[in-house]
C-alpha cells in the first residue's frame, strides 16, 4: 500500500449532492451551476435542494419557511450553556459546544433524519447571535418569525430590521457557502454518519473541522492582512516583503480549484458594489498583484483567489465583527453537512482508511526499574 498524504486524488465516497470541477472553475449543487443559484435562489430554497435533490415549488418552499420559522427558538440548556460561557470564548467554541447541548436538549437522537436537519439548520443562526450578544452585555434577542434566514440572523445580532441590501448580500453568501463537495468538514460529517451516530454529534464535528484556519477560518485573516497593508500604495511592497519571507497570503489558493473560485467572481462583484471606494481598491489591488506574483514565482501552483478573499469584504460590508466570520460560515455549511449525513446513511459503510505504519517492531519490555 501507498499512502496519499492529505488524501490527495483518492475518491472516498459517491455524492450527488455537489461537485467541484476544479480544473474548469464549476461549483455545481444538484445540477445547478452555482451561477445559476447565487442572487436568484435564497438560501431556505438551496437547502431544500440539498437536502432533497430538486428545487422546491411554493407550496414547498411555504412549508420549509414555516417549518424553519418556529425551529430557531433555543432550548433552556443552550441558553444557560451560553450564559455560563466566558465572554473571551471564541465564537466558534461557542456554536461547537452549544450546538452539542441543543442535541442533547432537544434530544436529536438515533438514525438522522430530514426534520432533525431542519432543525439544526434553522437553529445555528441564534447560537452565534445569542453569543455574540451575551459576550458585548446584551441580552439574547427572541428570533422573528416573520423575517427570513439571512434577515432574522442579522435582527438577532443587532436589535435592528436589517437594511435590504445587508440581508440580499448576505443571503447570497449563504447560497454561495453552502456546500462544496468533500471538504474537511463534511467528510468529518460523512466520517461520523458512517459510524451510525447522531446528527447533531456529526454537525459538532464538522464545526471543529471548519474551525482550522486552513478551513473555514481563513476570511478573517484575509480581513487581518488587509488592515496590515493599509492602503494601495503598500500592496506591492507588503506583498514582495511576505513571500520574500515565506509569509502565507491568505485568501489565496485552493486544494481543487486550477483556476478562479467561481464563488470568489461572484462575491468579488458584490464586495465592489457593498464596500467603500477605498476599501475595493485595496482588496482588488490586493488580489491583482497577488496572484500575478504568486504564478511567476511559483507558476506550477496555479495560485488564485479562493472564496475566503471576498468573503471577508461581503460579510464585512454587512457589519458582521470579524471574528464572526467562521461561525457565519457554518450557519451557511450546516445544510451541505447535514445533505451529506443524510446521503451517506443511504447504503452506508463505515468509513475505515487504512494506514502506513512508520514506526518501529521487536522492541521487548524492559521493567520500569531497568529502564
Amino acid at each position: 500500500m501507498t499512502s496519499a498524504k492529505g488524501l490527495e486524488g483518492v475518491v472516498v465516497a459517491s455524492t450527488a449532492i455537489s461537485h467541484v470541477f476544479g480544473e474548469e472553475g464549476r461549483l455545481v449543487y444538484r445540477g445547478y451551476a452555482i451561477s445559476e443559484l447565487a442572487s436568484k435562489a435564497s438560501y431556505e430554497e438551496v437547502c431544500y435542494l440539498l437536502w432533497h435533490g430538486h428545487l422546491p415549488n411554493r407550496a414547498e418552499l411555504d412549508g420549509l419557511n414555516a417549518t424553519m420559522r418556529v425551529r430557531r427558538e433555543l432550548p433552556e440548556a443552550a441558553l444557560a450553556t451560553l450564559r455560563a460561557l466566558p465572554k473571551s470564548a471564541g465564537p466558534m467554541d461557542a456554536l461547537r459546544s452549544v450546538a452539542s447541548v441543543v442535541g442533547a436538549a432537544l434530544p436529536i437522537d438515533g438514525k438522522p433524519t430530514y426534520d432533525q436537519a431542519v432543525q439544526i439548520t434553522a437553529i445555528f443562526p441564534t447560537i452565534v447571535a445569542a453569543f455574540n450578544r451575551l459576550r458585548n452585555g446584551k441580552e439574547p434577542l427572541a428570533p422573528d418569525a416573520t423575517l427570513g434566514h439571512a434577515a432574522n440572523y442579522l435582527y438577532m445580532l443587532t436589535g435592528e430590521r436589517p437594511p435590504e441590501n445587508h440581508v440580499k448580500s448576505l443571503d447570497t453568501y449563504l447560497v454561495l457557502l453552502a456546500d462544496h463537495s468533500m471538504n474537511a468538514s463534511t467528510f468529518t460529517a460523512r466520517v461520523i454518519a458512517s459510524t451510525e451516530s447522531d446528527l447533531a454529534s456529526c454537525v459538532v464535528g464538522a464545526v471543529g473541522a471548519l474551525k482550522g484556519p486552513l478551513h473555514g477560518g481563513a476570511p478573517e485573516l484575509v480581513m487581518d492582512m488587509l488592515d496590515e497593508i493599509k492602503s494601495a500604495d503598500n500592496i506591492h511592497p507588503w506583498v514582495d516583503d511576505a513571500l520574500n519571507s515565506g509569509k502565507k497570503l491568505m485568501g489565496f489558493g485552493h486544494r481543487v480549484y486550477r483556476t478562479t473560485d467561481p464563488r470568489a467572481e461572484i462575491l468579488r462583484e458584490m464586495a465592489r458594489q457593498a464596500s467603500s471606494a477605498e476599501f475595493f481598491a485595496l482588496a482588488r489591488g490586493t488580489e491583482q498583484y497577488a496572484i500575478q506574483e504568486l504564478n511567476r514565482r511559483k507558476p506550477e501552483r496555479r495560485l488564485y483567489t479562493n472564496v475566503e478573499f471576498y468573503s471577508a469584504a461581503v460579510l464585512n460590508s454587512v457589519g458582521l465583527p470579524r471574528d464572526l466570520f467562521p461561525s457565519t460560515f457554518a450557519v451557511s455549511r450546516v445544510a451541505g453537512w447535514t445533505a451529506h449525513v443524510l446521503e451517506q446513511l443511504v447504503g452506508n459503510r463505515l468509513i475505515r482508511p487504512q494506514s502506513e505504519y512508520t514506526g518501529p517492531e521487536g522492541l521487548k519490555f524492559v521493567p520500569v526499574e531497568q529502564r
